[in-house]
């Protein structure tokens, strides 16, 4: 939320200091002491996005409340005419402190002075106080509050201390310092109560009390990160940053994640390196405040996977094919050679474009291509359908999944968020932490059923359910929904907000869109659309996959290019090669390939000439996320060899083709994306960049959080309306498609995906390369046991355009005649969407290395 007051919530009359302020009742005192009264009471162990627990003692004010009689409920005042105040006879924890009519706090008397600098002098009688050398000095609650709150001198001997271990790895990612940890418990607690995940505990008791993992492999979690962000001292550290900078050196540049339809709103830290010849690079990645996207957290993978920005294995210069090999060439031969191959083609030009391409570069590229007689605007991968129904009934302007709890409900169908969109994940088990009910349906078990079938959590009842369907029948059960779960129906239909995140896990292109319109048909009869926290998300691939589909790129016109290669085949940051077995059957039909990618891969391969374009972290532009916010992203660091923002290709040659102009900047190529594009008409750059006070109000300059994000001061953005906040939309019938079917030696294949995979932007990022899996293949213990299969065994695996060797899992979750294999875990590439396949042992688990 911007802000602490909803339209219901009530007023009531506080005093602070000697000040009354009117504040929202319920709210937690420390929280709006600070938004109302500018008051920075200090904590440790209390965080906004937490539940208080009270342990540090920091935060401790006198408290009181005023006096009323109790037969007639009147003020009771003193001889001077004042209202009596009845204190508590012993201070008391803020953070634990509800608003109430008549509350009277006192935050700096002397008193409270005393305790607080009591807290400090106990906490620094083991602490090491190496500031000097830590990480985290310079942005550090302890090192604030010990200059603000604590002792002038120490009364402990530095041979009295307690030594306890340094630079311990509590998994691949994130290190503890046990000297430095003050027992705040806020790591254990953001990972149990926040995430979910049960990775860390604490072990032993007194000064010897220490932080441990409880999972194998350490810390295992998608979101570990973030508790060095929320860590008050510098006891958690990242392997990707610790020592390698100090905070006060580093540029903060505002961007966005490059992964996924969340679109979490980053910080790039930014320093000049000798590393990196000298020039400014990408030091870590910190979460910037945005309460509609990501609040204050980023996944792992958003924080710890930028290295492919300045890797040296980047496509560097301009190459065109001589024979069997590329060659590099300069930027004007490059463009005199690919413009005259496009004048030549006679309009049979056509482009296909994948999720990370910014809005800028789509804008120019579907100019060039209309402006040469091409109509075919491809998006990629050709696998989810339904973006125009996102574009109907997606969620209302003003969404907040930070709001949706009691009396709202989700459903996730045909989808694995922990793997797909892990931050929708974590926002979704928070709503259900909240008392929204949480339904997950899908033909395999996942992470967010686990979630939906707790029945307990913290002595706390949950709300849930799990739907199990055939595989390929997610639109059959959409349509069943009544009729065999009527008592989930009913909950759903009932709930106050209502948010449907379809994938498309087990459909090809026609059931996808199909689910998808099962899906806009249930909200739209329901009365679930046009309206804030309502309507409907699905996890289309890349950040920028919504884009797409307003800037008139379709999965339809991939299949039709598919089908009919045309002379000349623009792929943008697609990877088409290495999605699709069949790729190098239909990009050897097209006349000309002309690539625009960041790596040499499979489908340069393919390509006739092959453009270096720009990473986001080299450039402006900007991405729509899967609720359809546009956010802007801004340049943090300079090109890698002589590569160019796509856009600028795009409209260089469009100039020397005889089109408009060449435009100088991507805010020109906005401008005129504004001026065309209804949709567009208010995401000029500097509306995109209005930022607002948001609640809590985190990382300033303050004392009061001081590390757990960064201030958004690159903007908010903006969100595109759906047609159904400005008009009425109607149901279309829906007829569920054919499953696959199989023959008796077949298995049905599945392609699922893996949020650590081997592509060729993730793979850059070695320090995550243990978090990757080994390539391995899914199978029920029925179908294993009649293929004589066991754990670990090799298998080979053949399927329509190819064959895969990869270990065989053996996963009771992994529906009978299914097998499900992961995308992105091989060299070589591996099915798109369901199809039939042969399984067949290699080797045994001993036998493979």
């Amino acid at each position: 939320m911007t802000t602490p007051i909803s339209k219901d919530t009530k007023l009531v009359t506080i005093k602070i200091d000697d000040k009354e302020y009117q504040m929202p009742a319920g709210a937690n005192l420390v929280d709006v002491a600070k938004w109302y009264a500018d008051n920075d009471i200090p904590v440790f162990c209390y965080h906004p996005k937490m539940e208080p627990v009270g342990m540090c003692r920091m935060c401790v004010v006198e408290l009181g409340s005023v006096m009323r009689d109790r037969e007639t409920g009147e003020v009771v005042m003193d001889d001077n005419g004042e209202p009596q105040v009845r204190w508590f006879p012993k201070l008391q924890t803020a953070c634990t402190q509800r608003v109430s009519d008549g509350m009277v706090v006192r935050t700096n008397s002397h008193t409270v002075r005393e305790s607080r600098e009591h807290v400090v002098e106990f906490l620094l009688t083991s602490h090491p106080l190496d500031c000097p050398i830590c990480d985290k000095g310079g942005e550090c609650p302890l090192q604030n509050l010990t200059m603000a709150h604590g002792p002038q001198a120490s009364r402990m001997y530095y041979s009295d201390k307690m030594h306890l271990g340094k630079h311990l790895p509590l998994g691949d990612l994130i290190y503890l310092d046990q000297e430095r940890c003050i027992q705040c418990a806020r790591c254990i607690r953001f990972q149990d109560e926040l995430v979910g995940d049960d990775v860390l505990a604490f072990h032993e008791r007194g000064r010897r009390l220490q932080i441990i993992t409880k999972s194998d492999p350490g810390f295992d979690t998608y979101f570990s990160g973030n508790t060095t962000d929320i860590c008050p001292v510098g006891a958690l550290t990242t392997a990707d940053f610790r020592f390698g900078a100090r905070p006060w050196e580093l540029t903060e540049i505002p961007s966005i994640s490059p992964w996924d339809a969340a679109g979490e709103n980053i910080s790039l830290s930014m320093r000049l390196d000798r590393d990196f010849g000298g020039r400014a690079m990408i030091k870590r990645v910190m979460p910037r405040q945005n309460e509609f996207v990501n609040e204050i957290f980023i996944s792992d993978k958003t924080r710890f996977g930028h290295h492919f920005t300045r890797s040296a294995d980047r496509v560097m210069e301009p190459m065109a094919r001589q024979g069997d090999s590329l060659t590099t060439q300069n930027w004007p031969a490059a463009y005199r050679e690919v413009a005259d191959v496009l004048k030549a083609a006679g309009g049979d030009v056509a482009a296909i474009a994948g999720g990370a391409v910014s809005n800028e570069d789509l804008w120019e590229l579907r100019q060039l291509v209309e402006g040469l007689g091409g109509s075919k605007l491809g998006a990629w991968p050709p696998t989810h359908g339904g973006a125009d129904l996102v574009a109907q009934v997606g969620v209302g302007q003003d969404t907040n999944l930070g709001e949706l709890g009691k009396g709202d409900a989700i459903l996730v169908i045909a989808t694995d968020l922990e793997e797909e969109v892990p931050m929708w994940r974590f926002r979704a088990k928070r709503a259900q932490d909240r008392g929204a009910y949480l339904v997950v349906a899908n033909a395999r078990g996942t992470r967010m059923e686990e979630f939906a079938l707790q029945t307990e959590r913290n002595d706390k009842p949950v709300a849930g359910a799990s739907i199990r369907y055939a595989p390929g029948e997610a639109v059959q059960a959409m349509l069943d929904l009544k009729s065999n779960n009527s008592e989930i129906y009913d909950r759903l239909v009932n709930a106050t907000n209502l948010v449907v995140i379809a994938g498309a896990e087990g459909l090809d292109l026609a059931g996808s869109k199909a689910l998808m319109q099962a899906c806009a048909n249930f909200l739209i009869d329901t009365g679930h659309v046009g309206k804030a926290n309502n309507g409907l998300l699905s996890p289309i691939p890349g950040p920028n996959g919504m884009g797409l589909h307003y800037l008139g790129f379709t999965p339809e016109a991939t299949q039709d290019i598919i089908a009919n290669p045309p002379k000349v085949l623009i792929v943008a940051q697609a990877e088409v090669a290495e999605d699709d077995p069949m790729a190098g059957e239909w990009l050897s039909k097209a006349g000309t390939v002309i690539t625009l990618s960041l790596f040499p891969d499979r489908t340069t391969q393919y390509a006739d000439y092959v453009l270096p374009i720009q990473s986001f972290a080299e450039r402006d532009g900007t991405f729509v996320n899967g609720e359809r916010r546009v956010q802007r992203f801004y340049t943090a660091q300079g090109p890698m060899g002589e590569a160019i923002p796509a856009w600028k290709i795009f409209t260089v040659l469009g100039e020397q083709l005889g089109q408009k102009r060449a435009k100088l900047s991507a805010a020109a190529v906005m401008l005129d994306l504004t001026q065309n594009v209804p949709q567009f008409a208010d995401m000029r750059y500097k509306n995109l960049s209005k930022v607002v006070r948001q609640f809590p109000d985190v990382g300033g300059d303050d004392l009061y959080y001081g590390g757990t994000a960064y201030q958004n001061k690159g903007g908010i953005g903006l969100q595109i309306p759906t047609e159904a906040d400005s008009g009425t939309v109607k149901a279309v019938k829906v007829t569920a498609p054919g499953v696959v079917s199989t023959s008796a030696d077949e298995l049905v294949i599945i392609p699922t995906t893996q949020l650590y995979d081997r592509s060729n932007l993730f793979m850059p990022s070695e320090l995550v390369h243990a978090r990757v899996p080994l390539p391995f293949i899914a199978l029920s213990s029925v179908d294993a046991d009649s293929l004589g299969i066991v754990e670990g065994d090799l298998v080979e695996v053949r399927f329509a355009g190819g064959s895969v060797r990869v270990r065989a899992s053996i996963d009771s979750s992994t529906p009978q005649s299914v097998a499900l294999l992961p995308r992105h875990l091989t060299d070589e590439p591996t099915p798109m969407v369901p199809g039939t396949a042969t399984i067949s042992k290699i080797a045994q688990p001993a036998m493979v290395s």
